[in-house]
């Protein structure tokens, strides 16, 4: 099964979706901020990203950003879960280059739709974007 890194300053958010997707079989990987988290991908090279946008530090945006400019990183999905779920955010997601973006709090079982789409419907994601964190 596809690896999935789960990046949010939110303990409880993490073990929700962690326990979202290991119940349908997907190998999960966690980190608790946007520093950990580039270093989570360059270690755990996941197959696509949960990513939270309000974390303190590196927030999403920017973590986004090195993943978009990184060797490998603009093939790395990434979906941004945020309860900054405005229409300006979720525009500034698009334009940075988010696959997916979903609002806090969210429905589960969309996020096991859009990863479904991706992992059946489309060509395999080759694992392994590397990110200088």
């Amino acid at each position: 099964m596809p690896k999935i890194l789960v990046i949010d300053d939110d303990a409880s958010i993490r073990r929700l979706v962690t326990d979202v997707l290991e119940v349908e079989g997907y190998d999960v990987a966690t980190a608790e901020d946007g520093y950990a988290g580039l270093r989570a991908i360059d270690a755990e090279r996941p197959h696509c990203v949960v990513l939270d946008v309000m974390m303190p530090g590196l927030d999403g945006h920017a973590v986004l950003q090195r993943i978009r400019s990184a060797d490998g990183g603009p093939d790395l999905p990434v979906v941004m879960l945020t309860a900054a779920a405005d229409d300006a955010q979720a525009w500034r997601a698009w334009t940075e280059g988010v696959d997916y973006f979903l609002a806090k709090p969210f429905d589960p079982a969309e996020l096991l739709r859009y990863l479904d789409y991706l992992f059946t419907r489309v060509a395999p994601v080759e694992a392994g974007a590397a990110v200088a964190g």
